[in-house]
């Protein structure tokens, strides 16, 4: 049976990367990215709704996310969607989905540097499991 999980989003970095390293010593950097869309209503009015994705990338792309993106930048980034769950300290269950991106680019002119692309041995690599890694609550 074929199946597909893919996700692209182009929008502007919410908050500056946070690199972490699993026990293993792989590298894995977190940030957040806005959408936005605008709409009219059938009134007539313009209205627009923000959505916020959380961004995971692995190994060298990680690396390379975490040196060169910061807040306010636009950025596009291409990926799978994962869904994960945990307890939180109040004993409530919690999930968030994120986006692990196999592919990020920075679109603005200032960065210049380019990025592994899909099939190179950078991006072949396989990613840790979400185990070995943990990311702070959101409150």
């Amino acid at each position: 049976m074929l199946t597909l999980n893919k996700v692209m989003i182009i929008g502007n970095v919410g908050t500056d990367p946070e690199m972490r390293f699993t026990p293993n010593g792989n590298p894995v950097t977190s940030f957040r990215v806005a959408t936005n869309w605008v709409y009219t209503t059938p009134e007539g009015e313009r209205k627009q709704e923000t959505e916020w994705f959380t961004v995971v990338a692995w190994n060298r792309l990680a690396e390379n996310c975490n040196q060169f993106l910061a807040k306010g930048q636009r950025v596009y980034a291409e990926g799978r969607l994962r869904t994960r769950s945990w307890d939180g300290q109040d004993g409530q269950r919690r999930s968030r989905s994120e986006v692990i991106a196999n592919r990020v680019l920075f679109l603005d002119k200032q960065v210049l540097a380019p990025l592994p692309v899909e099939g190179t041995e950078d991006a072949a690599h396989a990613e840790p499991e979400p185990e070995d890694i943990t990311f702070p609550e959101e409150s």
